[in-house]
């Protein structure tokens, strides 16, 4: 079924330019549905900053290329553990993501209820990692045609989220046109950079973008 737009947003963005110095680029606005998808369309993600809402479009932008993309051998056996599913207990896999009673966690209840919006939608989905005690991790994110925009994983059992993450890899895979999908993961840090992240600048990222928003969605 195909994801169902929402009213257009009462906020206008503008795409960070390539020479700007900051990885944080607007403050403000809201998270309404149309809201967001506009600014995933430009680029940019949000995250609460205190009471305010930051647009980011970092500067090097972390990405996963699907093509090279070769789980190792004890990555694929750790996945074989688990049954994939998607879209199958999504608020229960950004509650998981937004760890509660950690301080540095970011979700807050602005962002779940946003995020729970955009995928009753058909806008965001969420690839979940089961095993015999039920959901063991898992990761969410948007899709917009060939962008996938990931947001959070998180585990209960070992490896449950680099499962996850696999099937995430495979499911765009098998949609086709694997070289200009664009897996966006926002910002690189060593567990990313293990599972194949790597680094683009911001201009490369847009030109990219562009071309993946017009592809037809995996999902």
């Amino acid at each position: 079924m195909s994801p169902i737009d929402p009213p257009p947003s009462v906020w206008h963005l503008e795409p960070a330019p390539d020479e700007h110095p900051h990885d944080l680029w607007a403050l403000g606005a809201d998270l309404a549905p149309g809201m967001l998808l506009q600014a995933y369309r430009l680029g940019l993600f949000p995250m609460p900053l205190d009471e305010q809402l930051g647009w980011f479009s970092p500067r090097r932008r972390a990405v996963v290329p699907l093509e090279p993309f070769a789980p190792s051998r004890s990555l694929r056996r750790a996945a074989r553990r688990f049954e994939l599913r998607v879209d199958t207990s999504f608020d229960d896999v950004v509650a998981g993501c937004a760890r509660p009673g950690q301080p540095e966690s970011w979700i807050d209840a602005r962002i779940i209820y946003a995020y729970g919006d955009l995928h009753r939608l058909g806008w965001a989905h969420s690839v979940e990692a089961w095993d015999d005690e039920g959901l063991a991790g898992g990761l969410y994110g948007v899709a917009i045609g060939g962008l996938f925009a990931a947001e959070s994983m998180f585990y209960v059992r070992t490896d449950a989220s680099k499962a996850a993450f696999v099937g995430l890899v495979e499911l765009l895979r098998a949609a086709g046109d694997a070289e200009r999908r664009l897996l966006d993961v926002q910002w690189l840090t060593p567990h990313l950079a293990s599972l194949g992240a790597v680094e683009i600048r911001r201009a490369v990222y847009r030109q990219r973008l562009e071309t993946a928003v017009r592809l037809a969605e995996a999902f």
